[in-house]
């Protein structure tokens, strides 16, 4: 048994003993502050054996675990009723046993707490309609970082996004608006939250009054960008603009591409960067941009980290006397500063402890050595601990744990090693012997330094038994095996090599004799690699034979299995391997070294170097290209068109003016086409003058005085250059003066041309072409554009309204002509009203075209009213002409009565009683009649009618009502047969 005795007496027993390793550590805690009636529990866990022990220290000092309010819950500390000013402070576990201490990570007790907003309210806030404001919150003091919310009059009515118009900052709490609009006129409250371990608070600011007032010019601004950030941690950043319209909100990375992992916050106020690392540290931009410009901010993010193990110590067994080396290395941003503590105790250099960083070094090691080790990084942003156990041992030589081999066999003509590795401390003088002879170094045998004994050339003479010693001045002890010599392996049919294209099979074979007493196995190896035979889903296949043969087939053979093919046949005593080398030949491989230089408007030099031919000659180079406007790689146009095998360099022609590319060479032979080069970096053409013109032009409407010019915005493939805009030049049609203005955002689609002297509808010829930096493209066609129409200028004539009945209305009139419509006739507007109703509550009726009559419906009876009718365009309806419809009447409302009829052969006469009309009826102009035949009207001086029977014997159904200008009067319904002197 091996032990280590540690200071004061205490003695750690190796193979049954085990220092503290943290199973849990406390975390820091916000507690809130004010609750008295609440506990903290500081968690503190160890593995040990004996069971470990635990302390606690605050700020350094001791915890005092006597009183009430602290108490010891296994290695838990928990606290009673913490209180701000006592309890406050960084907490450390220190676990022990007699095998050693360790020391916890740092835990910090903090109370939280938010205070109330100040009492008085802050000063209202006037914003100009159309341009942008923010709301300060003017937090309270508080602990830890707030959440910010805004509501709108009454809670809960939070602020929403609307379309990016509110932007909340959770930097600042203000409260940011980029357009104001009539309706955001209100109190705002800035509502606040914190959230704690083990509860939340929230308060709410006095009311904000924001005053929207109309007619002021937009106005831009930003927020600053955040510029720190913590590696693995998220980091948001944050912008907003004022403008009208409301800007949209884009984001890039200046000095590389904006990682793929911000996702949609690319295109928003706060740009989120999930799990940060140092490669997302840089400049970043924060686009604005409207129909009315563009405005940037840029900002640094700086990554830093907290520290991390690159290496770390183990746990070690070391004899006394020698020496201890420990190294524990750490990254982090700042650098972190490495101490160390032995049982919880700082180390420093003094006697046989030398300290350097992360290297600890202890000479002549003693058994007060013995004990638990920390290596400790930390920085700014944390504090992390690496822990290892030492164990100085003291052992007189054992060979119970690992003696010598008891059967050693060995091939005839091979060599053998035989090992003596006791358990010894301090190391203890090894030899060997076979029988009485004393071994020592000669041409065939060797004995090492540390015991190993080597046999070379073996042969059936040195079979027997061989003796390992062990000595130091603790004691002696011996360990025996023996040596039993086999028949060599040998390999008595090598695999040949071969030679295969792509996808075809090949077998390799390999035959070998061996000691028939032994097993044989045969393994494979691609260049040193050894294959797995065993899965039937893979290329490589055991062909099944006797236990003497181990071919091997390749199936579907590929370029990556061309090379060198090792067979070994094999025993548990000694091995023999043949070789052969496989070609399989395919398609080139990727040509290397791919640079673009000679970069030019359309063009680029592209050069490269051979790739592998893969055993057939490359016959021909494709160039392979992308740019943000393509969908993918695609054939570049080349000059030569037919890049020939030998090339090593080609241009590349048709490209687009100031547009990024990047390349890739592809190789091809009579086998195939190869896999791509690596792509180039990235280039960008060359600017040039705009070489086509804006599509999609034309316009019209707008407001009086007014020409607006429409136009569809250039995609970025067509804009050539930087500095990009439009020229527009226009004319009234038949002019011989065109005026030429500029439209310098690239993202514009209208001009609006304003004029006091320009007439109504005037057709104007315009064209446009685009500009850059470098110069001016074509001129589009010439587009026909009107200028904004205005309201007609001349009233319909000799306006006619008549009732059809007392619901309904026909209304006519004489068309305007054209020339007065300043614009195209859309149609007219009847508008009516009652007699004694203002114009202004008038309904209205439009028709569509150039009709000249409307029928209006949905009339009161008896009712006066007064029509006009106005001719409209887009831009509104012209003068009126008025006249006053007389009040239509009610029907007659009774039916004819004295209903009777007669037959006389195949007619019937029908006869009536005179219908009279009462005071608020339109007086009886006639009758009308319908049965078997068509609507018929009488005059009202009839009141007869004679009607043909119907020749089969049946009979009519007749209706008979009187009418009048109100309309229609009630119908009697009667049945007529030759069944005559009936009367309904």
């Amino acid at each position: 048994m091996c032990v280590c005795v540690l200071t004061g007496g205490d003695v750690c027993i190796t193979g049954h003993d085990s220092g503290p390793v943290f199973e849990e550590q406390p975390s820091s805690v916000v507690y809130p502050e004010g609750l008295s009636k609440g506990t903290v529990t500081l968690n503190c866990q160890a593995r040990a054996s004996p069971a470990a022990t635990y302390r606690w220290h605050v700020n350094g000092t001791k915890v005092p675990v006597g009183d009430p309010r602290y108490t010891l819950v296994a290695g838990n500390l928990v606290i009673s009723g913490p209180q701000y000013g006592s309890d406050g402070g960084s907490y450390q576990c220190l676990a022990m046993n007699r095998c050693g201490t360790i020391l916890s990570r740092v835990a910090n007790l903090k109370f939280g707490y938010l205070h109330d907003f100040s009492g008085e309210g802050q000063s209202p806030q006037t914003a100009y309609e159309g341009a942008g404001a923010f709301l300060a919150c003017q937090a309270p003091a508080h602990y830890p970082a707030l959440s910010y919310r805004w509501f709108v009059n009454d809670f809960p009515s939070f602020v929403m996004p609307d379309g990016g118009r509110w932007f909340v900052s959770q930097v600042t709490g203000n409260l940011y608006l980029a357009k104001a609009e009539p309706n955001d006129t209100a109190s705002y409250f800035c509502f606040t939250t914190i959230n704690m371990d083990i509860s939340t608070k929230s308060t709410f600011s006095k009311a904000n009054q924001l005053t929207v007032q109309p007619d002021a010019p937009a106005i831009k601004v930003r927020f600053p960008a955040e510029t720190y950030a913590l590696a693995g941690h998220t980091t948001q950043l944050e912008c907003f603009a004022y403008g009208n319209p409301v800007p949209k909100l884009r984001w890039r990375k200046v000095d590389g591409l904006l990682p793929s992992k911000a996702g949609a916050s690319a295109e928003g106020p706060i740009l989120t960067l999930p799990e940060m690392t140092f490669h997302d540290e840089g400049v970043y931009e924060c686009e604005a941009y409207n129909s009315e410009g563009r405005d940037t901010h840029q900002g640094r993010i700086s990554v830093q980290a907290q520290p991390e193990w690159l290496q770390v110590m183990s746990d070690s067994e070391v004899e006394i006397s020698s020496e201890l080396h420990w190294t524990c290395v750490a990254a982090g941003k700042p650098r972190p500063s490495i101490h160390w503590l032995r049982n919880g105790q700082p180390l420093s250099t003094q006697d046989r402890v030398e300290v350097n960083g992360g290297r600890l070094k202890v000479i002549n090691l003693a058994l007060e050595d013995s004990g638990m080790y920390q290596c400790v990084a930390e920085n700014k942003h944390d504090t992390i601990y690496s822990n290892a156990e030492l164990r100085v041992q003291v052992q007189a030589p054992d060979f119970r744990s690992n003696p010598v081999r008891r059967l050693v066999p060995a091939a005839r003509g091979g060599q053998v090693m035989l090992e003596c590795r006791p358990r010894a401390a301090p190391k203890p003088t090894l030899f060997w012997s076979r029988g009485t002879e004393l071994l020592t170094n000669s041409s065939r045998v060797t004995v090492t330094p540390d015991g190993i004994l080597w046999i070379h050339n073996i042969s059936r003479a040195d079979e027997g038994k061989y003796t390992c010693f062990a000595e130091n001045y603790l004691g002696k002890a011996n360990s025996t095996g023996h040596l039993s010599v086999r028949d060599a392996t040998k390999i008595t049919l090598a695999p040949s090599n071969a030679d295969i294209n792509q996808e075809e099979n090949v077998t390799l074979q390999c035959h070998a004799s061996h000691d028939p007493t032994m097993d044989l196995t045969f393994t494979w190896a691609h260049n040193g690699a050894l294959l797995d035979l065993e899965d039937p889903t893979g290329p490589y296949h055991r062909v099944e034979g006797k236990e003497t043969i181990g071919d091997l087939l390749i199936v579907n053979g590929q370029l990556s299995q061309a090379g060198t093919y090792s067979c070994t046949a094999q025993t548990v005593v000694d091995s023999a391997s043949a070789s052969a080398k496989l070609v399989v030949r395919g398609p080139p491989g990727p040509p290397g070294g791919l640079v673009v230089k000679n970069v030019a408007e359309t063009s680029a030099e592209l050069r490269w170097s051979r790739g592998y031919d893969n055993h057939s000659p490359i016959g021909k180079y494709v160039i392979m290209g992308c740019s943000p406007m393509s969908s993918g790689w695609r054939t570049m146009r080349t000059d030569p068109s037919n890049i020939e095998g030998n090339a090593e360099s080609a241009r590349v022609v048709g490209l687009l003016p100031w547009m990024d590319y990047e390349f890739q060479v592809i190789a091809s032979n009579i086998l195939g086409s190869g896999e791509p080069s690596m792509s180039s970096h990235t280039v960008r053409t060359q600017q040039a003058a705009p070489t086509v013109a804006p599509s999609g032009l034309g316009g019209g409407g707008g407001d009086r005085n007014e020409l607006i010019i429409t136009w569809t915005p250039m995609a970025r493939e067509y804009q050539n250059g930087d500095g990009f805009g439009y020229i527009l030049a226009f004319r009234k049609r038949n002019s011989p003066t065109w005026v030429v203005e500029r439209v310098s955002n690239v993202e514009s689609s209208r001009y609006v041309y304003s004029n006091q002297n320009l007439s109504p509808y005037c057709p104007f010829e315009v064209k446009i072409k685009a500009y850059n930096r470098k110069g001016e493209g074509p001129f589009s066609q010439i587009a026909l554009v009107h200028s904004a129409e205005e309201e007609p200028t001349v009233a319909p004539s000799r306006i006619n309204a008549t009732a059809l009945t007392a619901f309904e209305m026909q209304v006519s009139w004489d068309p305007v002509q054209h020339l007065s419509a300043n614009g195209i006739l859309r149609g007219y507007e009847i508008r009516y009203w009652r007699q004694h109703e203002r114009e202004a509550a008038a309904d209205r009726v439009r028709t569509a075209g150039l009709e000249t009559t409307a029928r209006v419906a949905g009339l009161r009876p008896s009712t006066r009213y007064h029509v006009t009718v106005l001719a409209y365009n887009s831009a509104g309806t012209g003068p009126d002409t008025h006249t006053v419809l007389p009040p239509p009447t009610h029907p007659p409302n009774r039916p004819p009565g004295n209903v009777f009829w007669k037959t006389d052969g195949s007619w019937v006469t029908v006869r009536w009683d005179h219908v009279k009309a009462l005071d608020n009826e339109s007086a009886v102009l006639g009758y009308k009649h319908e049965g078997q035949s068509a609507l018929k009207v009488l005059d009202k001086g009839k009141t007869s009618v004679t009607l043909p029977l119907p020749k089969d014997n049946g009979y009519v159904v007749l209706e008979i009502r009187s009418w009048g200008e109100g309309g229609d009067g009630a119908a009697h319904e009667t049945i007529v047969s030759r069944d005559s002197g009936e009367t309904d």
